[in-house]
């Protein structure tokens, strides 16, 4: 697909703060003329993450095409459309799509946008509607309509978890339910009714919950992942504890920040391939060099699962009768992070990495990340406007 313009870009900025999913294509002239569009990479796992079809599940061949029912948006209403998945029998079966109408509604290499909603497709066109006017305007129209139900549909378990947030900051002090820096978000999912687990999914029926102490001014956590252990020259956290380990009372640890600005104590410092997309570790001991690896690909899932929408919970914190208690006091709401910005955010040290790595008495290693964190007040640089809420207001 080609470079999206400025005004595209904006266009598909204003679709993401409505919480509108979306995926591109790019029809090409011959493609308009012979009524075919290959369904690329990224169309493919929309619809199967949509449960609109899985091409990988698909024989070749005309008689298993399928058909979705699809409408191609206009300004003046929607034209109804058919969308045609199917895999030919020529060129190794590869993946096509096509709406039928299409040929009319859009020029050579226009953007256009494919939105799923309620079962059906949506075709809107990037390059030629003016989505600002017509989403924000006064006049009733398809696209407002449907950006506006995808959007309303949205906000309806925020604003479920907004009321249970608001409940719980009214009780006031809240006694820890543990001694450990993860008190904080413990204690809140335990009085949210949320099983503690090691699931890498959201907490709250999608939604994922990060409180955390305000005062500190502590970097945010985003998400743990570990390397590409089959593409790194060491292949497990215990190698990395064994090279750039120290003792701290009665464990063996490496507990460090690493960033690609500065090397740490440890000689450790991050470093991006943007030829082969990956995020390296490099140590300055010549013996060792570049020791793990992460594919960008796999950091940009990994933050996309884990902050599809979150609730960014401040909290005051006292220590009444030796314990620490809680206030949870507001909320940041953001949706969406801009994937690309993951990366320049790496690339300035905004966004860092922790190893949080020990060997106990026994001998069992145990790794707790490595965990991906934010520096404060930088959200607005990774996810769309956010929205911000008073917990302790009425």
């Amino acid at each position: 697909m080609r470079q999206l313009t400025k005004v595209e870009i904006e266009r598909i900025k204003l679709l993401t703060e409505k919480s509108v999913e979306v995926t591109l294509i790019e029809p090409t002239g011959t493609g308009l003329e012979k009524s075919i569009m290959d369904a690329t990479g990224s169309v493919r796992a929309y619809l199967k993450d949509k449960n609109i079809h899985d091409y990988e599940l698909q024989n070749q061949g005309q008689e298993s095409k399928i058909q979705v029912n699809s409408y191609l948006v206009s300004p003046d209403g929607l034209i109804q459309s058919i969308a045609s998945l199917y895999r030919p029998n020529t060129k190794k079966g590869d993946p096509r799509i096509w709406f039928k109408g299409l040929g009319v509604y859009s020029k050579a290499n226009d953007i256009l946008g494919i939105i799923s909603y309620e079962n059906d497709l949506y075709v809107v066109n990037v390059t030629q509607l003016d989505f600002e006017s017509l989403i924000y305007g006064i006049a009733n129209n398809p696209l407002k309509e449907l950006v506006n139900e995808i959007n309303s549909l949205s906000r309806e378990v925020a604003d479920e978890l907004l009321i249970l947030l608001r409940k719980i900051s009214l009780q006031g002090a809240i006694p820890a339910m543990l001694q450990a820096d993860t008190a904080i978000g413990r204690t809140l999912e335990t009085l949210l009714g949320i099983n503690i687990n090691s699931s890498k999914q959201p907490d709250y029926k999608g939604i994922e919950l990060k409180a955390f102490r305000d005062k500190r001014g502590n970097r945010k956590n985003l998400f743990a992942q570990v390397p590409d252990w089959s593409a790194s020259k060491f292949k497990s956290c215990a190698e990395i504890l064994d090279e750039f380990g120290y003792n701290r009372g009665d464990d063996f640890k490496l507990y460090c920040t690493v960033s690609a600005i500065v090397r740490n104590s440890q000689g450790l410092k991050l470093k991006l391939d943007t030829d082969v997309r990956q995020l390296i570790e490099n140590s300055e001991k010549a013996s060792v060099g570049d020791f793990v690896v992460w594919g960008l690909e796999t950091l940009h899932k990994r933050l996309l699962e884990k902050h599809n929408e979150t609730f960014w919970v401040a909290t005051d914190t006292f220590i009444i009768d030796n314990k620490e208690h809680f206030i949870y006091k507001s909320v940041e709401h953001t949706k969406k992070p801009i994937v690309s910005q993951f990366d320049i955010l790496l690339e300035q040290g905004i966004i860092t990495l922790d190893h949080l790595i020990k060997r106990t008495q026994v001998g069992k290693v145990v790794e707790k990340g490595p965990i991906f964190k934010i520096k404060p007040n930088a959200l607005s640089m990774l996810f769309p406007p956010s929205q911000s809420y008073d917990l302790l207001s009425k």
